[in-house]
């Protein structure tokens, strides 16, 4: 039978690095049980896993991605407290800091399908509900990922970034929702290579400091609607202990 279950972890502000790593490691640990159980005919059960985290300024750019929207030489990072990293994901640039809320789903998609589009349109479907709790039309644009505020209008803008992984069925990366998010810091790059749209935020959008604690909830009870999933809390230590066995 599928496990549905998920283990959730909010890390907090979390260097890129580190959570990348961490993502890289739960991975293999998924991907070890599958291939035991391949290679020994055997039926156990593969975990799912989920972080919420938020990331000192930094700028990210996938594999498929023009390294010429980074609009600046790396040596001017410094300045603005920010570093680049050059990753595995699918998608162009983009920017991860305080006041955003990233989201990590690391699940073994054939515990629910092995659709990587559908995968995509749910994530983008549990930040649409998000944003329609505050009253914000939000909605896709065709050919682009992502979400975005009045989708039909020719001022739409971002307002969550996704770009993910996927190895042996599994995922990695996700997405990021601006919530409270310095915006200032898109203006170093062509956002996902798109340089026809901005970015906003619940913030900019709503004129108020949101509650990211707040927010964090809507979006975790849309996931668990949608994914239909049971959602485990559990601790940092808990998730060492599972990478330890």
């Amino acid at each position: 039978m599928p496990n549905k279950e998920v283990q959730f972890v909010d890390i907090g502000l979390t260097p890129y690095q580190a959570t990348w790593d961490l993502q890289e490691m739960l991975l293999d640990h998924i991907a070890q049980i599958k291939l035991k159980n391949r290679r020994e005919e055997l039926s156990v059960e593969t975990p799912n896993f989920l972080l919420f985290c938020e990331h000192p300024h930094v700028y990210t750019l996938g594999k498929s991605g023009d390294e010429s929207h980074l609009l600046m030489q790396e040596p001017f990072l410094d300045s603005i407290g920010a570093s680049f990293y050059r990753i595995n994901r699918g998608g162009d640039i983009t920017y991860h800091g305080p006041g955003q809320l990233v989201g990590y789903p690391i699940l073994d998609l054939e515990n629910f399908y092995t659709d990587i589009h559908l995968y995509l349109r749910m994530l983008e479907e549990a930040i649409i509900l998000t944003c329609r709790d505050y009253c914000l039309v939000a909605g896709r644009i065709d050919g682009l990922t992502g979400v975005w505020i009045d989708p039909e209008s020719e001022n739409a803008r971002k307002i969550c970034a996704l770009g993910v992984k996927a190895s042996r069925w599994i995922s990695m990366h996700g997405f990021a929702l601006n919530i409270n998010t310095d915006l200032s810091y898109f203006s170093h790059i062509v956002p996902c290579g798109i340089a026809t749209r901005g970015v906003t935020s619940l913030q900019q959008e709503l004129g108020r400091l949101m509650n990211i604690s707040e927010v964090k909830t809507k979006v975790l009870e849309h996931l668990t609607q949608l994914f239909d999933w049971k959602l485990k809390h559990v601790s940092r230590e808990t998730l060492n202990l599972t990478l330890n066995q």
